[in-house]
Parts: structure tokens; C-alpha cells; sequence
């Protein structure tokens, strides 16, 4: 009899498996304070939530036999998942419950939004009769942009063209031939921003997609855009949205989520040309019964069949395994973070290469961590461990694994390759006694470095005096070199320079280098979380 408790409204029809399962006892208890929950948790093997608990260090502390966190939905904010991992336990969600609920709340915005409903339905009630104010705006033959072409982005899409809108789609992952099938149109965000009519934002909240629509976004809009977002609050810059309503540069908004919730000291809500829901977009009867059945009937297949299905964090290694491989597990998954920042695009085929002795073991861990990294861009904290390969198979990304025992250079040899169609980058790494883990071959280029949080890698000429240049600017900027490679083809030919800085170059600073002669191609590294 495995126990399960139950300390966030959530809907019983839902958990009617786990109620009714003969192999379970469920308690539903709600309201709990933090003390009242750590006091009995100790009795529990699996906690379901939604988002009101949060679930703490305490807690989890207290927590000795639990052995899955369920969180009935998608963002499990609050939930300390650093430290459920290293109490060893399983955190999941239900991330697809949703989908619909928050595709139809995107056309009911982009709708009220389009025809004035919000501000009509109040006029009325205030005893006006006032049609010319409240005049609209048709749907049919606008073009829709939408940034982020992932179900719920696809849907709203799908749905739009019923009403004869054309669409505009951002995504690193569409590919060419899958938006044909779709019938909509690849572009880029600057493209959306100059030729949408209305755009709707449905990408994570990743370092690449905060503030994605931003001042520079709303500069070149159109002036009658009407832009919607019911995806993650920070996607939209919120003081750049204010500036451009109140400057004209754009028309109207609708939010259903904000940089900080509850949002309740926030001149968004108060802002005349902006309609705001208290984030609705997974609020319906259907969705919250969705994502209840959903986490039952993982924590039963948990449980009765160790299947795993929607893990927010990474199972946990046993210790002999972890000691053996934990350099190339960390290497592995900074090589695929690197690798997708020095593509411009979405790849479509991965090709990863092991050599030497590594390739002689069950590198599956390892290949789950680079494509990881790569995901980890554009999906943010959805991709894990278990999710990752099918995750990759979504965005209609191939892989292959080639394996050679025979030496590349080095005992060990781990290489990632991303393509689309011409375009490709190469990233090679290892792992190097009394070094550590290095990155060793960009493309063409032979190189030696240990990645750092802050990086710059610089495609420029060889000539005397460029690097002279680039300190004398960083310094300008207040930017410090950690550490410096360099590597070239030829004297006077390509060359490549890797940089580990003390401080995140701004965009300035990236402007202002490409101002040097020679430097061909600037790209700008960042990572999370740096190997040790």
C-alpha cells in the first residue's frame, strides 16, 4: 500500500484512478501550513500539488520515504527541485493538460482585444450607448505573428486561420517543410515585428526568449499591432510595452501572465490600451481535470511499473556509475550549450561521435546530456533527463551516434556536430588529467579551453594588433579577460580567439567590437551553470 497526499485543490474526478486503485491510500488534505506539512510528510510516498504549497528544504527534509513530487500542472516554481534531487526525489508534471485551455484563451484575448469587449461591457454598465468608440477590427486577411511554434503556439495558428488570417511563425525547431504542411509562413522576430497585425508569444522563459519583444521589437512595428501574451510573463518586456502603447508606436495588448504575480501593483493593469486576466490560461473545468489524470496515472505507472514519463529533474546515479562518468556528464551537456550558441539556426540532424575508451561504455547518459544542452535554449527547464530524446524527435531533430575505440588525439573524445541543409558547427571535447574538462576543436579550428559562464568567440583576420584593440575595448567597457585562446589557420589568414570574461558583454559591447577591422563573426556564450 503506497500513501499519497493531496494539499492543493485539485480535482477528484481527476485522481479517480489513484482513489479507486486498491494499491493506495490517498489523503486530501488542504491548506497546510509549512509546520503542519513537515510534521506528517515523513508518512507519505508521493506528494500531489498544484501551485499554492510551497514545497521547501524542510518539507523535503522531513520527507524520508517520498519518493515522487507530482505537480498537477506545468511550472513548478514552487517546488525547491534543486534540493527533491538531492534528497533523491522524482519531481513531475503534467505538461501537456493544458494545451487547449491556453490556445483558446489566446483567441478569447486576441478576440476581446480585436473588438473592444472589455471596454464596451463597461461602457454598457456605466449606462452609455456609445457604438463609434468601441469600434473593432476584423481577424480576416490580418497576418498573425506567432513567436514560438510549439503546440499551443501551432494551435492558436490553426485556429486563426479559420478565420482567414495569414500566419507568420518564429522557431528555431519549424522547419521549411513542416511549415508547408502547416500552411504558414517561416520568419524571424524582426520580420513578425514589421509585418504582424496582431502576435501572440508562446515560447519558455529561457535567457534567449526574456524579453524577447522589446523596445527595439516595438520600434519597428506597426502602429495599429495588437500583441497578446498568455505564455510566461518577461517574454515581453513590460516597460518597453508601456513606452510603446503610450507612445503610439503600437495599439493595444492583453496579458494573462506577468513578470511578477499576483500582479497587484502594476501600471499594466491600470493601462487603458491593455486587458489583463489574472493568469487564466490553464483555468478551465477540462484542463484541471486533464492534468489531475494525468499525474495520477504517472504516479501509479511509477509505482506498479518504474516507468517514468514527465520528470522535472534527473533520476539519480548510483555512486560507482557517477564517480566514473561525472566529468563527461557535465562536459557533455556544456559541448551541446555551446554548440547550439554558435548556430544561427535550428538544427535538424545531430551527429555526435564518441572515441577512445569512452567509447567502449554506455554512453546513453551522456548523449541524453548533450542534446540537453542543445534543447535547453529555446525549451528551458521542460527538457530533462527522461524527456530529452523524445523532446529532440518533436521539433523533428534526427540523431546518430557513431562510436571508435581507436584513439582521436586524445584517451577520450566526445564530438557534436549540428546541421541544417549547408550550415554546420562542430564542437569537440575531452576530458584532460590534472586539467579537466576542456573544450578542444570549434569546427576547423584546434583550441583548449575550459568553459566559463561568460565567453566570447571571435571569428576575425590575423593581423598585427587586433588583439591589442579588443583588450583596449573590453577595458572601456569594464570587462575583464579571465583568459585568452587563440588559433588560426595560417599567418594573415582566418583565425578564431576564445574569451573567458569576468562580466556579461552587453549588446553595446558586441556593436562596439564589431567596430574592430577584422573581426569577421561575434558570438556571445553563456552558461548557467559552468562545469566545476
Amino acid at each position: 500500500m503506497f500513501k499519497v497526499i493531496v494539499v492543493d485543490p485539485i480535482s477528484e474526478e481527476g485522481l479517480k484512478s489513484l482513489l479507486e486503485h486498491d494499491n493506495f491510500e490517498v489523503d486530501i488534505n488542504t491548506g497546510l501550513s509549512e509546520s503542519e506539512l513537515t510534521e506528517i510528510i515523513g508518512n507519505y510516498d508521493a506528494l500531489i500539488v498544484r501551485s499554492q504549497t510551497q514545497i521547501t528544504p524542510p518539507i523535503l527534509s522531513a520527507a524520508k520515504q517520498l519518493r515522487v513530487i507530482a505537480r498537477a500542472g506545468v511550472g513548478v516554481d514552487n517546488i525547491d527541485v534543486d534540493y527533491a534531487t538531492k534528497e533523491g526525489i522524482l519531481v513531475i508534471n503534467a505538461p501537456d493538460g493544458n494545451t487547449i485551455s491556453a490556445t483558446e484563451h489566446s483567441m478569447a484575448m486576441i478576440l476581446a482585444m480585436a473588438r473592444n469587449i472589455p471596454e464596451a461591457h463597461r461602457s454598457l454598465q456605466e449606462g452609455n450607448w456609445d457604438r463609434k468608440t468601441f469600434r473593432g477590427t476584423e481577424l480576416y486577411q490580418k497576418t498573425l505573428g506567432v513567436i514560438g511554434a510549439g503546440r499551443i503556439g501551432l494551435g492558436v495558428a490553426k485556429r486563426a486561420q479559420s478565420f482567414g488570417m495569414n500566419i507568420l511563425a518564429f522557431d528555431p525547431y519549424l522547419s521549411s517543410d513542416e511549415a508547408k504542411r502547416l500552411e504558414v509562413t517561416r520568419a524571424t522576430v524582426e520580420e513578425i515585428a514589421e509585418q504582424a497585425d496582431f502576435i501572440t508569444v508562446h515560447t519558455p522563459l529561457t535567457p534567449k526568449t526574456k524579453g524577447i519583444v522589446n523596445e527595439d521589437f516595438f520600434n519597428l512595428a506597426k502602429p495599429n499591432l495588437q500583441i497578446i501574451n498568455v505564455a510566461r510573463g518577461g517574454i515581453i518586456d513590460e516597460d518597453a510595452l508601456i513606452k510603446a502603447l503610450d507612445e503610439g508606436k503600437i495599439a493595444k495588448a492583453a496579458l494573462d501572465v506577468f513578470t511578477e504575480e499576483p500582479a497587484n501593483n502594476t501600471p499594466l493593469t491600470q493601462h487603458d490600451k491593455i486587458i489583463v486576466t489574472p493568469h487564466l490560461g490553464a483555468s478551465t473545468i477540462e484542463a484541471q481535470e486533464k492534468v489531475a489524470v494525468s499525474v495520477a496515472n504517472e504516479i501509479i505507472d511509477i509505482f506498479e511499473n518504474n516507468n517514468v514519463l514527465h520528470a522535472v529533474n534527473a533520476p539519480q546515479i548510483s555512486g560507482d556509475v557517477e564517480e566514473e562518468l561525472r566529468p563527461f556528464v557535465q562536459l557533455s551537456r556544456t559541448t551541446g550549450e555551446v554548440g547550439i550558441q554558435l548556430f544561427d539556426k535550428g538544427p535538424r540532424e545531430l551527429k555526435i561521435k564518441y572515441h577512445g575508451e569512452i567509447a567502449l561504455d554506455d554512453t546513453s547518459l551522456i548523449t541524453r546530456q548533450l542534446v540537453m544542452g542543445v534543447l535547453k535554449q529555446d525549451l528551458g527547464d521542460h527538457v530533462n533527463l527522461i524527456n530529452a530524446l523524445v523532446l529532440l524527435n518533436e521539433q523533428g531533430v534526427t540523431y546518430q551516434i557513431e562510436k571508435n575505440s581507436k584513439k582521436y588525439g586524445f584517451s577520450n573524445y566526445i564530438e557534436l556536430e549540428l546541421i541544417n541543409k549547408e550550415h554546420s558547427v562542430k564542437i569537440g571535447s575531452t576530458v584532460l588529467n590534472g586539467y579537466g574538462p576542456r573544450i578542444v576543436r570549434i569546427n576547423d579550428y584546434p583550441v583548449d579551453f575550459k568553459p566559463e559562464k561568460h565567453m566570447l568567440i571571435i571569428n576575425h583576420n590575423d593581423r598585427p594588433g587586433i588583439v591589442g584593440k579588443m583588450g583596449q575595448l573590453l577595458g572601456e567597457h569594464k570587462i575583464n579577460i579571465a583568459s585568452m585562446h587563440l588559433g588560426r589557420h595560417s599567418i594573415g589568414g582566418e583565425a578564431m580567439m576564445v574569451l573567458s570574461i569576468d562580466q556579461e558583454a552587453t549588446d553595446e559591447t558586441i556593436s562596439d567590437l564589431y567596430g574592430i577591422d577584422g573581426f569577421q563573426r561575434i558570438n556571445k556564450v553563456e552558461l548557467d551553470k559552468p562545469i566545476d
